[in-house]
Parts: structure tokens; C-alpha cells; sequence
């Protein structure tokens, strides 16, 4: 006798670090002959719907933003947007009758979860950070079990079954060789190469600094330099670096995008990163062995990125440096001090290959199916 199909809500959404776990799961229960459907549950005006729907998932709409910060009568407005956004999560769960319900945190997650609460059906908890949010840490006693990406996580939650997961990564993420990845996009092999990528919330303030970090650390160092400005800040940075280096689009030393859909490539050719520390890129460098100076996103909720760059600095796979301080003098001494260091580097790539979990996707759908079935 055959046994019976599942089906699986998930939630999730606002930023990146929220939404790519999330996608990564669906992908993965997508390929799975155990799993009959896949819901995905979050905001309509967020990234999570056209993500959703890419992946060929049923989209299903809750109106929900984040908490105010401060008491009021938008407190007051929030609380009753709350309670309307949980009682369609409740009529959505009624009508898709999932087994299980996998929540990646945030605002978002909130209301399916306390609907899920209300109409006792299991669910699990994944928290990309080293700081948890606060929808991990409230609905944390309440789920089957609780997945976390670092092992400092757990001190923040109130639950008998947590596993320490890494984060699951989407299915069109690979490894390549140096060779390969220079090849690809027509690096030297023998120049020493920074990769520079801001995250899904932006990078404003390392993109000034590498208007006057970039042109020295090539002409004046012999350095190439990878750079992911981010969609939202690629126009304006292409603006203002075509005045203060007009040659900038000649120079075969220099990538400029705005992103890269094969992060591959970029991680493979470089020596050392500049980035954001949301929890995606850190999974990123994590798996590719790269050493990075990490400059926390100031405006993060709850400064969690700052709490996983921390985390990084004492595994010894990064350093980090406060984004009041990131300007360009004081970002090429930092490059250069670490590629100068061959030791050191060689540490932090053993170091960040240690923190990585190839698995968390496999062992999260696992967790899913196991809570699914009993």
C-alpha cells in the first residue's frame, strides 16, 4: 500500500536572508516523490511572490508589515493588521490542509505561524542568524523542531529540539575551480582578485569607498577587482565612478554589475571578499573557503548582522569592520594586510570551508517529512 503524499506550506519573506532559505527548501521538496504539494505563503508586495512563482509554487497573499519600533497608534494599527493577516493565514490553512509548515522567521512568518498554533498543525522554525528574530524566539516553544545556522543561536531559543543546520542554499548554487571560474570571466590567473558584493538590502556605503578603492588597488597594486554593487545601486555607482575614472569600462581588470545570477564564478576567482554579512552571503563564503572583511548592514533588524559578524570573526573566517568606519584608506589597508598574510589567509579559507554544511537543505526536508508523517 502506498503510503500518503504531503503537503507543505511555506513561509517567509521581506529580505533575502528570509526568502532563500525558504526557496531552497521548495526546491528541493519540489524534486521529492514523497511530496504531493507546496504552498507559499507570504506578502504580496515583497520579492517572495514573483520568487514563488518562478519556482512554479501556488502563491498565497497575507497583508502584513513589520512591527513599529516605538508605541503609538501605529503600534495599534500594526496589532490589528496582525489579527486580520492571521485569520487569513487560518483560511488559507483550512483550504491547503498542509502536514507540516516550514517558516524561515521574520515578519512575515509571524501570522502563519500563530494560525498554525491555533489549528494545531506541526511546523518547524529555520533562523538564518546568529541573533535570532523576534518571530524565532516567540514561536521557538511552539515548533516540532527549530532549525539554526549557528551554533550561538541556540542560547536565544526556548525549545527542546534544535539543530544546528547551517542554511539551506539554492539548488543553482556550485562550487568551481580557480581555472575555470577565470576563464569565465576573463580574469589573470596570476593577479591577486577581491571580490566586492553588497547584499539584497544594499551596500551604499562600501560602494563610496570602492569609487577610491578600486582604480588604486588596480593600477596602483596590480590587484583585479570583482564588483556586485547591487541592483538598486548600480546606476547611481556607474554614474559616479565614470566621473572620478572615466576608463573604469575599458579596464579588463575591473567587473562592474549590478548582480550576478552564478555567484559561482565570482567566489571561485577571488582571493578575499568585501561584503554585507547576511546570512546567504556568509553561507556563500562558508562553502566556497573565501576569507572576507565583513561590514555589517547598520540598519539591520535587531543589528543581527553585525551578531553573525562577530560570530564569523571568532571562528577566525573573517574580520569585520563597523560601516561608520568603512572608508577607502582604511579598506586597503585591511585588503592588503590580509593578502600580504599567505598564512593567515590559508586560515581563514580552512576556517570558513569548517563552518560550511553542504547539507541543511537535505537535512531540513528530512526534519519535514519526519514531523510530516507522525
Amino acid at each position: 500500500m502506498l503510503s500518503k503524499k504531503l503537503t507543505v506550506a511555506v513561509t517567509g519573506g521581506g529580505t533575502g536572508g528570509h526568502i532563500y532559505p525558504a526557496v531552497a527548501v521548495v526546491q528541493k521538496l519540489k524534486n521529492d516523490p514523497e511530496i504531493d504539494k507546496i504552498y507559499y505563503i507570504g506578502c504580496p508586495v515583497n520579492m517572495e511572490k514573483d520568487i514563488a512563482e518562478k519556482e512554479g509554487v501556488e502563491f498565497l497573499p497575507i497583508s502584513i508589515s513589520g512591527m513599529p519600533r516605538k508605541t503609538g497608534i501605529g503600534l495599534i494599527k500594526w496589532l490589528l493588521e496582525l489579527n486580520s493577516s492571521v485569520k487569513q493565514s487560518i483560511s488559507h490553512l483550512i483550504h491547503t490542509k498542509p502536514d507540516v509548515i516550514f517558516g524561515t522567521g521574520g515578519y512575515v512568518s509571524g501570522p502563519v505561524l500563530l494560525a498554525a498554533v491555533i489549528l494545531r498543525i506541526s511546523f518547524v522554525i529555520h533562523d538564518s542568524d546568529a541573533h535570532p528574530g523576534v518571530v524565532s524566539k516567540f514561536m521557538a516553544p511552539w515548533a516540532k523542531a527549530v532549525s539554526v545556522a549557528f551554533e550561538q543561536a541556540k542560547d536565544y531559543l526556548k525549545s527542546k529540539n534544535i539543530v544546528v543546520n547551517g542554511n539551506p542554499i539554492r539548488a543553482n548554487f556550485s562550487t568551481v575551480s580557480k581555472d575555470i571560474a577565470y576563464t569565465n570571466l576573463n580574469l589573470h590567473p596570476d593577479k591577486k582578485t577581491i571580490l566586492v558584493m553588497g547584499g539584497s538590502q544594499g551596500a551604499k556605503t562600501i560602494n563610496n569607498a570602492m569609487l577610491e578603492v578600486a582604480p588604486r588597488l588596480i593600477k596602483e597594486y596590480g590587484f583585479q577587482v570583482i564588483h556586485q554593487t547591487g541592483r538598486k545601486n548600480f546606476e547611481e555607482y556607474q554614474e559616479k565612478i565614470s566621473k572620478v575614472w572615466p576608463e573604469y569600462c575599458d579596464c579588463s581588470e575591473y567587473i562592474l554589475r549590478p548582480y550576478f545570477d552564478e555567484m559561482a564564478f565570482p567566489l571561485a576567482a577571488a582571493d578575499l571578499a568585501v561584503s554585507r554579512s547576511g546570512s546567504l552571503s556568509l553561507s556563500e563564503l562558508n562553502l566556497s573557503g573565501l576569507p572576507a572583511i565583513l561590514i555589517p548592514y547598520p540598519y539591520a533588524a535587531a543589528d543581527h548582522q553585525k551578531f553573525n559578524a562577530i560570530a564569523m570573526e571568532k571562528a577566525g573566517a573573517a574580520i569585520w569592520l563597523e560601516d561608520s568606519k568603512c572608508n577607502s584608506d582604511t579598506l586597503i589597508s585591511l585588503i592588503l594586510e590580509l593578502v600580504q598574510n599567505t598564512d593567515r589567509l590559508k586560515s581563514m579559507q580552512e576556517a570558513n570551508k569548517c563552518l560550511a554544511k553542504p547539507y541543511a537543505t537535505d537535512n531540513i526536508v528530512k526534519i519535514l517529512k519526519d514531523i510530516a508523517k507522525h
